[in-house]
């Protein structure tokens, strides 16, 4: 299901005994675009403390209930490492919370289970998965590994440049919740096409400058201007996906001949 990130923003996360709290951003892969965690605010509960959940141990949205069920309990989160706010999350601060719940962690082989890549201290395919985890951590940590986490919430707001010139401001996320990634950027072009919000694909962001708070694309304005029409108000289709697809769709610059193709004939001057 393809979900703005405004609209679950504030969805409560609900534990399979209470309310953990509600969530206040999201930490995605600036790499990949895919939503990496879910920064949820535990209120009153832990005394406005805020923990990382990865969107592997949600079920599906539930929009008439504003909701993200979850399969942890109160105490297991209660229990989890503390995220120190204003610092960025470290691998090692992922690590620990993978090894806190016994998940397997995503930039590794994984073990998923059921989707949610619950491991239970069990032994798989006789590894240690303790033992496999602080394998990966150490190399990790050797070589420097840093996640390319980055807050929606951060980046909204951030300028975007065609590469002919300014089209607008980031408004807005849709990620599909079947497998987080980003989908699309939901551009505001209000101070130079007026009236028009247009959906552009992460793919065609080729750099973005974090200290300009700026966005560039690889697309010049008059591709924007031809996209396919979107109507904020109408849930995405398969059928706007695919006119999407095609029409941000690259071409090959070099293109391998047809070796069934019909050699054309000699042009004689």
């Amino acid at each position: 299901m393809m979900l703005k990130l405004s609209t679950v923003r504030k969805h409560a996360i609900a534990a399979t005994d209470g309310t953990i709290g509600m969530v206040s951003d999201f930490l995605f892969d600036d790499v990949s675009w895919t939503i990496r965690w879910l920064v949820v605010d535990t209120g009153n509960w832990l005394s406005g403390r805020k923990v990382l959940l990865p969107p592997s141990v949600l079920g599906h949205a539930m929009p008439a209930d504003k909701t993200f069920p979850v399969r942890l309990t109160l105490a297991q989160i209660e229990a989890s490492p503390v995220l120190e706010e204003h610092r960025p999350v470290s691998r090692q601060f992922e690590v620990s919370t993978y090894d806190h719940y016994g998940w397997s962690p995503y930039w590794g082989g994984g073990y998923y289970l059921g989707g949610y890549g619950l491991l239970g201290g069990n032994m798989m395919m006789g590894v240690d998965p303790a033992q496999r985890r602080n394998e990966e951590f150490d190399r990790l940590r050797h070589e420097r590994d840093e996640p390319h986490l980055r807050s929606a919430e951060e980046v909204t707001g951030y300028h975007i440049h065609a590469s002919d010139g300014q089209i607008g401001h980031l408004s807005d996320l849709v990620l599909n919740d079947d497998d987080w990634s980003i989908r699309y950027l939901v551009v505001d072009t209000s101070n130079w096409w007026i009236g028009h919000k247009v959906l552009i694909s992460p793919r065609s962001a080729h750099s973005i400058q974090w200290s300009e708070s700026l966005i560039n694309l690889d697309i010049d304005r008059q591709k924007v201007k031809d996209s396919p029409p979107w109507d904020p108000a109408l849930p995405l289709d398969r059928a706007h996906e695919k006119l999407m697809a095609g029409h941000y769709a690259k071409a090959d610059p070099d293109p391998a001949p047809d070796p069934l193709a019909k050699p054309l004939d000699p042009v004689w001057r």
